[in-house]
Protein backbone atom coordinates (compact mmCIF):
# COMPACT_ATOMS: atom_id res chain seq x y z
CA UNK A 1 0.00 0.00 0.00
CA UNK A 2 1.13 3.49 -0.75
CA UNK A 3 1.41 6.08 1.98
CA UNK A 4 -1.90 7.79 1.13
CA UNK A 5 -3.89 4.57 1.46
CA UNK A 6 -2.08 3.63 4.69
CA UNK A 7 -2.91 7.05 6.11
CA UNK A 8 -6.59 6.61 5.28
CA UNK A 9 -6.80 3.12 6.76
CA UNK A 10 -4.74 3.74 9.89
CA UNK A 11 -5.86 7.25 10.71
CA UNK A 12 -2.21 8.32 10.95
CA UNK A 13 -1.40 11.31 8.79
CA UNK A 14 1.02 10.97 5.90
CA UNK A 15 3.19 13.60 7.55
CA UNK A 16 3.44 11.50 10.74
CA UNK A 17 4.19 8.37 8.70
CA UNK A 18 7.09 10.19 7.05
CA UNK A 19 8.25 11.23 10.54
CA UNK A 20 8.14 7.59 11.70
CA UNK A 21 10.19 6.65 8.66
CA UNK A 22 12.78 9.36 9.38
CA UNK A 23 13.12 8.14 12.98
CA UNK A 24 13.44 4.54 11.87
CA UNK A 25 10.33 3.68 13.85
CA UNK A 26 8.25 2.36 10.92
CA UNK A 27 10.12 2.08 7.63
CA UNK A 28 8.22 0.86 4.60
CA UNK A 29 9.48 -2.46 3.36
CA UNK A 30 9.63 -1.42 -0.25
CA UNK A 31 9.56 1.34 -2.84
CA UNK A 32 7.69 1.57 -6.09
CA UNK A 33 9.45 2.01 -9.41
CA UNK A 34 8.76 5.69 -9.03
CA UNK A 35 10.37 5.77 -5.56
CA UNK A 36 7.18 6.02 -3.54
CA UNK A 37 6.96 4.38 -0.09
CA UNK A 38 5.22 1.03 -0.20
CA UNK A 39 4.00 -0.54 3.04
CA UNK A 40 3.53 -4.24 3.62
CA UNK A 41 0.92 -5.81 5.89
CA UNK A 42 3.61 -6.20 8.58
CA UNK A 43 4.47 -2.53 8.25
CA UNK A 44 0.84 -1.57 8.80
CA UNK A 45 0.65 -3.84 11.86
CA UNK A 46 3.72 -2.10 13.26
CA UNK A 47 2.03 1.28 12.71
CA UNK A 48 -0.91 0.09 14.81
CA UNK A 49 1.51 -1.15 17.49
CA UNK A 50 3.14 2.29 17.59
CA UNK A 51 -0.21 4.04 17.86
CA UNK A 52 -1.35 1.69 20.63
CA UNK A 53 1.74 2.45 22.71
CA UNK A 54 1.40 6.17 22.01
CA UNK A 55 -2.12 6.01 23.43
CA UNK A 56 -0.58 4.86 26.73
CA UNK A 57 1.57 7.98 26.89
CA UNK A 58 4.90 6.50 25.75
CA UNK A 59 7.27 8.76 23.89
CA UNK A 60 8.43 7.78 20.41
CA UNK A 61 11.84 6.99 21.82
CA UNK A 62 10.32 4.65 24.40
CA UNK A 63 8.18 3.04 21.73
CA UNK A 64 11.21 2.39 19.55
CA UNK A 65 12.98 0.72 22.46
CA UNK A 66 9.92 -1.34 23.34
CA UNK A 67 9.58 -2.65 19.79
CA UNK A 68 13.25 -3.30 19.11
CA UNK A 69 14.74 -4.51 22.42
CA UNK A 70 13.80 -8.15 23.13
CA UNK A 71 14.95 -7.75 26.75
CA UNK A 72 12.69 -4.76 27.33
CA UNK A 73 10.13 -5.41 30.10
CA UNK A 74 7.05 -3.23 30.32
CA UNK A 75 6.40 -3.46 34.08
CA UNK A 76 8.71 -0.65 35.25
CA UNK A 77 7.71 1.64 32.39
CA UNK A 78 4.01 1.02 32.92
CA UNK A 79 4.49 1.81 36.62
CA UNK A 80 6.12 5.10 35.69
CA UNK A 81 3.26 5.87 33.31
CA UNK A 82 0.72 5.18 36.03
CA UNK A 83 2.48 7.59 38.38
CA UNK A 84 2.74 10.21 35.64
CA UNK A 85 -0.97 9.84 34.83
CA UNK A 86 -1.92 10.12 38.52
CA UNK A 87 0.20 13.26 38.88
CA UNK A 88 -1.40 14.76 35.79
CA UNK A 89 -4.89 13.96 37.08
CA UNK A 90 -4.04 15.53 40.43
CA UNK A 91 -2.91 18.70 38.66
CA UNK A 92 -6.07 18.71 36.57
CA UNK A 93 -8.25 18.22 39.68
CA UNK A 94 -6.43 21.04 41.41
CA UNK A 95 -7.00 23.30 38.41
CA UNK A 96 -10.66 22.31 38.33
CA UNK A 97 -11.07 23.15 42.02
CA UNK A 98 -9.38 26.51 41.53
CA UNK A 99 -11.71 27.32 38.64
CA UNK A 100 -14.72 26.33 40.73
CA UNK A 101 -13.56 28.56 43.58
CA UNK A 102 -13.15 31.49 41.21
CA UNK A 103 -16.56 30.80 39.70
CA UNK A 104 -18.17 30.58 43.17
CA UNK A 105 -16.73 33.99 44.07
CA UNK A 106 -18.95 35.48 41.34
CA UNK A 107 -16.25 37.82 39.99
CA UNK A 108 -17.52 40.99 38.36
CA UNK A 109 -14.24 41.70 36.62
CA UNK A 110 -10.72 40.45 36.10
CA UNK A 111 -9.53 42.31 39.19
CA UNK A 112 -11.76 40.06 41.30
CA UNK A 113 -10.33 37.00 39.59
CA UNK A 114 -6.77 38.18 40.17
CA UNK A 115 -7.46 38.82 43.87
CA UNK A 116 -8.70 35.25 44.32
CA UNK A 117 -5.74 33.83 42.40
CA UNK A 118 -3.35 35.89 44.54
CA UNK A 119 -4.97 34.57 47.72
CA UNK A 120 -4.70 31.01 46.41
CA UNK A 121 -1.01 31.51 45.76
CA UNK A 122 -0.43 32.98 49.23
CA UNK A 123 -2.31 30.13 50.93
CA UNK A 124 -0.11 27.66 49.04
CA UNK A 125 3.04 29.32 50.40
CA UNK A 126 5.52 27.16 52.30
CA UNK A 127 5.73 29.93 54.92
CA UNK A 128 3.18 29.62 57.73
CA UNK A 129 3.61 33.31 58.55
CA UNK A 130 2.79 34.27 54.99
CA UNK A 131 -0.29 32.03 54.94
CA UNK A 132 -1.52 33.56 58.19
CA UNK A 133 -0.88 37.09 56.96
CA UNK A 134 -2.78 36.35 53.76
CA UNK A 135 -5.88 35.62 55.84
CA UNK A 136 -5.59 38.34 58.46
CA UNK A 137 -4.69 41.26 56.18
CA UNK A 138 -7.52 40.95 53.68
CA UNK A 139 -9.12 44.37 53.09
CA UNK A 140 -12.50 44.98 54.70
CA UNK A 141 -15.38 44.63 52.28
CA UNK A 142 -13.48 42.29 49.96
CA UNK A 143 -15.23 38.89 50.14
CA UNK A 144 -13.16 35.74 50.36
CA UNK A 145 -14.69 32.59 48.80
CA UNK A 146 -15.83 30.22 51.55
CA UNK A 147 -14.81 27.22 49.41
CA UNK A 148 -11.23 28.49 49.27
CA UNK A 149 -11.04 29.03 53.03
CA UNK A 150 -12.67 25.65 53.70
CA UNK A 151 -10.15 23.86 51.52
CA UNK A 152 -7.30 25.66 53.25
CA UNK A 153 -8.53 24.96 56.79
CA UNK A 154 -8.95 21.26 56.02
CA UNK A 155 -5.34 20.93 54.89
CA UNK A 156 -3.64 23.35 57.30
CA UNK A 157 -1.32 21.77 59.88
CA UNK A 158 -0.02 24.91 61.59
CA UNK A 159 -2.33 25.68 64.57
CA UNK A 160 -1.90 29.46 64.31
CA UNK A 161 -2.73 29.56 60.61
CA UNK A 162 -5.61 27.14 61.16
CA UNK A 163 -7.01 29.46 63.83
CA UNK A 164 -6.83 32.44 61.48
CA UNK A 165 -8.53 30.43 58.74
CA UNK A 166 -11.34 29.35 61.07
CA UNK A 167 -11.81 32.98 62.12
CA UNK A 168 -12.07 34.09 58.50
CA UNK A 169 -14.33 31.18 57.62
CA UNK A 170 -16.68 31.98 60.51
CA UNK A 171 -17.23 35.40 58.97
CA UNK A 172 -18.71 33.77 55.85
CA UNK A 173 -21.66 32.40 57.86
CA UNK A 174 -23.92 29.90 56.09
CA UNK A 175 -21.54 29.64 53.13
CA UNK A 176 -18.77 28.44 55.42
CA UNK A 177 -20.92 25.74 57.01
CA UNK A 178 -22.11 24.59 53.59
CA UNK A 179 -18.52 24.40 52.33
CA UNK A 180 -17.50 22.20 55.30
CA UNK A 181 -20.60 20.04 55.80
CA UNK A 182 -19.54 17.17 53.55
CA UNK A 183 -16.04 17.08 55.04
CA UNK A 184 -17.52 16.62 58.53
CA UNK A 185 -18.46 13.12 57.31
CA UNK A 186 -15.15 12.38 55.59
CA UNK A 187 -13.60 8.94 55.97
CA UNK A 188 -10.34 10.72 56.83
CA UNK A 189 -10.44 11.34 60.57
CA UNK A 190 -8.08 14.32 60.37
CA UNK A 191 -10.37 15.98 57.84
CA UNK A 192 -13.39 15.33 60.09
CA UNK A 193 -11.61 16.81 63.09
CA UNK A 194 -10.66 19.98 61.25
CA UNK A 195 -14.09 20.35 59.70
CA UNK A 196 -15.97 19.91 62.99
CA UNK A 197 -13.60 22.24 64.84
CA UNK A 198 -14.22 24.92 62.21
CA UNK A 199 -17.99 24.37 62.26
CA UNK A 200 -17.90 24.56 66.07
CA UNK A 201 -16.66 28.14 65.69
CA UNK A 202 -19.80 28.83 63.65
CA UNK A 203 -22.29 27.10 65.94
CA UNK A 204 -24.48 30.20 65.98
CA UNK A 205 -25.15 29.71 62.27
CA UNK A 206 -28.42 27.72 61.99
CA UNK A 207 -27.01 25.18 59.55
CA UNK A 208 -24.17 24.27 61.92
CA UNK A 209 -26.29 22.64 64.63
CA UNK A 210 -27.58 19.68 62.54
CA UNK A 211 -24.07 18.95 61.27
CA UNK A 212 -22.65 18.97 64.81
CA UNK A 213 -25.47 16.81 66.16
CA UNK A 214 -24.68 14.16 63.55
CA UNK A 215 -21.12 14.05 64.89
CA UNK A 216 -22.15 13.23 68.48
CA UNK A 217 -22.02 9.56 67.45
CA UNK A 218 -18.78 9.85 65.48
CA UNK A 219 -16.41 6.89 65.90
CA UNK A 220 -13.62 9.32 66.79
CA UNK A 221 -13.70 10.55 70.40
CA UNK A 222 -12.12 13.91 69.58
CA UNK A 223 -14.77 14.67 66.96
CA UNK A 224 -17.52 13.76 69.44
CA UNK A 225 -16.03 16.03 72.09
CA UNK A 226 -15.61 18.99 69.74
CA UNK A 227 -19.23 18.67 68.64
CA UNK A 228 -20.53 18.26 72.20
CA UNK A 229 -18.69 21.30 73.56
CA UNK A 230 -20.01 23.51 70.76
CA UNK A 231 -23.55 22.19 71.09
CA UNK A 232 -23.53 22.42 74.87
CA UNK A 233 -22.43 26.03 74.71
CA UNK A 234 -25.43 26.76 72.51
CA UNK A 235 -28.01 25.01 74.65
CA UNK A 236 -28.44 21.77 72.71
CA UNK A 237 -29.46 19.12 75.25
CA UNK A 238 -28.42 16.22 73.01
CA UNK A 239 -24.82 16.95 74.00
CA UNK A 240 -25.38 16.10 77.70
CA UNK A 241 -24.35 12.39 77.66
CA UNK A 242 -21.12 13.11 75.82
CA UNK A 243 -20.29 16.00 78.15
CA UNK A 244 -20.88 13.83 81.20
CA UNK A 245 -18.56 11.17 79.74
CA UNK A 246 -15.91 13.84 79.22
CA UNK A 247 -16.09 14.77 82.91
CA UNK A 248 -15.83 11.11 83.91
CA UNK A 249 -12.89 10.47 81.58
CA UNK A 250 -11.11 13.68 82.54
CA UNK A 251 -10.84 14.94 78.95
CA UNK A 252 -11.57 18.66 78.65
CA UNK A 253 -13.56 18.10 81.83
CA UNK A 254 -13.48 21.77 82.87
CA UNK A 255 -14.91 22.87 79.52
CA UNK A 256 -17.45 20.05 79.64
CA UNK A 257 -18.53 21.06 83.15
CA UNK A 258 -19.01 24.67 82.04
CA UNK A 259 -21.12 23.49 79.07
CA UNK A 260 -23.24 21.38 81.43
CA UNK A 261 -23.69 24.48 83.59
CA UNK A 262 -24.96 26.38 80.56
CA UNK A 263 -27.39 23.58 79.74
CA UNK A 264 -28.64 23.42 83.35
CA UNK A 265 -30.02 26.96 83.03
CA UNK A 266 -32.97 25.28 81.38
CA UNK A 267 -35.02 24.44 84.49
CA UNK A 268 -36.49 21.37 82.84
CA UNK A 269 -33.03 19.95 82.05
CA UNK A 270 -31.21 20.72 85.31
CA UNK A 271 -32.62 17.71 87.24
CA UNK A 272 -31.62 15.30 84.48
CA UNK A 273 -28.06 16.62 84.32
CA UNK A 274 -27.74 16.52 88.10
CA UNK A 275 -29.08 12.97 88.16
CA UNK A 276 -26.58 11.80 85.52
CA UNK A 277 -23.66 13.25 87.48
CA UNK A 278 -24.99 11.74 90.72
CA UNK A 279 -25.24 8.31 89.06
CA UNK A 280 -21.62 8.54 87.97
CA UNK A 281 -20.61 9.57 91.50
CA UNK A 282 -22.22 6.43 92.87
CA UNK A 283 -20.79 4.11 90.19
CA UNK A 284 -18.57 1.35 91.67
CA UNK A 285 -15.91 2.06 89.04
CA UNK A 286 -15.56 5.74 90.01
CA UNK A 287 -12.22 6.35 91.68
CA UNK A 288 -11.35 9.32 93.86
CA UNK A 289 -10.10 11.52 91.01
CA UNK A 290 -13.21 10.83 88.93
CA UNK A 291 -15.55 11.64 91.81
CA UNK A 292 -13.73 14.92 92.47
CA UNK A 293 -14.18 15.93 88.82
CA UNK A 294 -17.87 15.11 89.07
CA UNK A 295 -18.17 17.16 92.27
CA UNK A 296 -16.53 20.12 90.55
CA UNK A 297 -18.99 19.74 87.67
CA UNK A 298 -21.93 19.81 90.11
CA UNK A 299 -20.83 23.25 91.28
CA UNK A 300 -21.47 24.59 87.79
CA UNK A 301 -25.12 23.50 87.79
CA UNK A 302 -28.21 25.53 88.55
CA UNK A 303 -30.72 24.58 91.25
CA UNK A 304 -30.58 23.38 94.84
CA UNK A 305 -30.05 19.66 94.20
CA UNK A 306 -26.26 19.98 93.64
CA UNK A 307 -25.85 21.56 97.10
CA UNK A 308 -27.78 18.72 98.73
CA UNK A 309 -25.53 16.16 97.03
CA UNK A 310 -22.40 18.00 98.12
CA UNK A 311 -23.57 18.18 101.75
CA UNK A 312 -24.11 14.43 101.69
CA UNK A 313 -20.70 13.84 100.13
CA UNK A 314 -19.08 15.97 102.83
CA UNK A 315 -19.54 12.89 105.04
CA UNK A 316 -18.10 10.47 102.45
CA UNK A 317 -15.79 7.69 103.58
CA UNK A 318 -13.16 8.91 101.10
CA UNK A 319 -11.48 11.69 103.07
CA UNK A 320 -10.29 13.57 99.97
CA UNK A 321 -13.73 13.45 98.38
CA UNK A 322 -15.33 14.61 101.64
CA UNK A 323 -12.98 17.59 101.97
CA UNK A 324 -13.53 18.74 98.38
CA UNK A 325 -17.30 18.29 98.68
CA UNK A 326 -17.37 20.25 101.95
CA UNK A 327 -15.35 23.12 100.52
CA UNK A 328 -17.46 23.36 97.38
CA UNK A 329 -20.68 23.08 99.36
CA UNK A 330 -19.50 26.18 101.19
CA UNK A 331 -19.03 27.91 97.84
CA UNK A 332 -22.58 27.08 96.81
CA UNK A 333 -23.97 28.17 100.19
CA UNK A 334 -22.15 31.46 99.88
CA UNK A 335 -23.42 31.89 96.35
CA UNK A 336 -26.99 31.14 97.47
CA UNK A 337 -26.65 33.66 100.31
CA UNK A 338 -25.53 36.35 97.88
CA UNK A 339 -28.59 35.70 95.76
CA UNK A 340 -30.89 35.97 98.77
CA UNK A 341 -29.23 39.18 99.98
CA UNK A 342 -29.38 40.79 96.53
CA UNK A 343 -31.95 43.63 96.87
Amino acid sequence: MLIGEVARRSGVSARMLRHYDALGLVRPTGRTVGGYREYSADDVRRIFHVESLRSLGLSLKQIGRALEDPAFTPSALVGDLIQWAEDRLARERELLERLRVIDASAPTGWQDVLRVVELMRELDSASAARRQQAVLTRPEGVPVPAELLAGAVLSESDPHVAGALRWALARTGDDGVTALAASACSEDVDIRRRAVLAIADMAEVPGAIPVLMDRLEDPDALVRRQAALALGGHGVQAAVPTLVRMVVEGTNDVDAAEALGTLSRDAASAPRITSLLADQLAAPSADSATRIRLIQALVELEGTAPLEILRRLARDEDRTVALVASALAGVLEERAGEVLDDP
